[in-house]
């Protein structure tokens, strides 16, 4: 039976690089401090760039359907890249050739940046341009065969069995708060969800009888993942005992499966915020965040014998080779197990 709201009572985001962060321009450009410490204001990219711009947002946006930080890391990489172009006197988006492009990302790692943020930068030229070229506003696509830097892959952090026990120890259910947190943790490491689709689910999204939750994936995608007897447990004893005390009296928001101290629906912030405080002296890792979890389900699924198609299934990737990374792990382990343990290692 799907639960209903009582009457009484949506990010590997993922997209952004550190100096990105720093920047509140949702046009792309670094803003300055003045000599009083306030922001200059952005340059205007030229009138044909912004067209250009301008649709391809809408088509990420509005056709594609994805998340709003996605979009915006995708807005503010293209815009700085029109910009580059604009200071070389390349005002139209039709005149831009793959020797600029390239000019573009040399610049780039001339400056340090990451290898990791130039591949995404890259990656967003050569999606606009592909949009743009089959929309006509361009001639040949330029991108085509843009290429980008290969950093080292790291391979994702990892939680043992056993500090996942720890860490979902921590929470203690004597009050609505701890009530709810055991659940956040709980359904996180249950089902491998991100955290912005935990954020985004609502009452109506939970499957008590089925232990099934409808997750709202990128792209605007569903999946129906399944979780387990702690889990099931963990829900069960929040919605009947914290969640009314939760509740906003009033508001849109009421349909939201989780809420923070202020009774709003609790947001990606709130969920590190408070898995922060619970890592702090419990045997994990000190950079453990809401990611990890999802992680640490996917290894262990694959340790104990799962198949990668259901794996990628259950995690929401589009292609297999996203998912592949886990098996990389999963050896990585194997190795050190044999080298630990096997006499002639």
């Amino acid at each position: 039976m799907v639960l209903e709201a009582s009457a009484g009572t949506r990010d590997d985001a993922d997209m952004t690089s550190r100096s990105d962060r720093r920047s509140p321009n949702p046009r792309g450009g670094q803003r300055r401090a003045g000599p009083q410490g306030a922001a200059a204001p952005a340059v205007e990219l030229p009138a044909l760039a912004q067209h250009a711009l301008d649709t391809f947002i809408a088509h990420l946006r509005d056709e594609r359907g994805l998340a709003a930080n996605t979009v915006a890391a995708y807005e503010r990489d293209v815009a700085q890249f029109f910009r580059f172009a604009a200071r070389g006197k390349v005002m139209d988006p039709g005149q831009v050739d793959p020797l600029l492009l390239r000019r573009f990302l040399a610049q780039l790692t001339t400056r340090g940046l990451a290898a990791s943020s130039i591949a995404r930068k890259a990656a967003a030229l050569r999606a606009c341009f592909r949009l743009l070229a089959r929309r006509g506003l361009v001639g040949p696509n330029p991108a085509a065969d843009l290429g980008s830097p290969r950093g080292p892959r790291r391979l994702p952090t990892v939680l043992k069995r056993r500090q996942v026990e720890e860490l979902l120890a921590r929470p203690r259910p004597a009050d609505p708060v701890g009530l709810r947190d055991l659940a956040v943790l709980e359904l996180l490491y249950a089902t491998g969800m991100r955290v912005g689709e935990l954020c985004a689910l609502e009452i109506g999204d939970v499957d008590l009888a089925s232990d099934l939750v409808r997750v709202h994936g990128k792209g605007g995608k569903e999946r129906q993942v399944p979780f387990g007897e702690p889990a099931r447990e963990a829900l069960l004893q929040y919605l009947v005992e914290g969640r009314r005390m939760m509740l906003p009296t009033v508001g849109a928001g009421r349909q939201a499966l989780f809420f923070n101290r202020r009774a709003r629906p609790m947001t990606p912030r709130d969920v590190r915020g408070m898995l922060q405080r619970y890592r702090a002296g419990s045997g994990v890792p000190s950079d453990t965040s809401p990611h990890t979890l999802r992680h640490s389900f996917a290894t262990h699924l694959l340790e104990g014998g799962a198949d990668l198609r259901s794996v990628q299934e259950l995690l929401g990737h589009v292609a297999l080779t996203t998912t592949q990374i886990y098996t990389h792990v999963s050896n990585e382990r194997l190795r050190r197990v044999y080298e630990q343990a096997h006499p002639r290692a």
